[in-house]
């Protein structure tokens, strides 16, 4: 192999190396930094319609929705025992829900 070949190819591999090392420290310092952040301030921050409800992709349905999200981080369509809706209100205490 030629030796300037070489060399560019040691320089993208290190270089992908350093990217892949501060993406991952971002998220490990992000995730280690609030553990579940407190879903008053989640709620607050979540894009809202102009009547104030969260926009956020119902997990269940698999549609865009705007609902009513409560003081604990529960949206109005939630239904206690099902897999999808608990996934949701996760999602919302983690500040990482879908929203369009």
């Amino acid at each position: 192999m030629d030796d300037r070949l070489e060399h560019i190819l040691r320089q993208k591999l290190r270089a992908a190396g350093r990217q892949y090392a501060r993406a991952r420290d971002a998220y490990r310092d992000g995730r280690e930094s609030g553990g579940r952040n407190d879903s008053d301030a989640v709620a607050s921050s979540l894009p809202r319609d102009d009547e104030g409800r969260v926009r956020l992709v119902c997990r269940r349905h698999a549609e865009r929705r705007a609902v009513a999200v409560d003081d604990e981080g529960t949206p109005a369509c939630y239904e206690a025992g099902h897999p999808d809706c608990e996934g949701c209100v996760d999602d919302i205490c983690d500040g990482i829900v879908e929203t369009w």
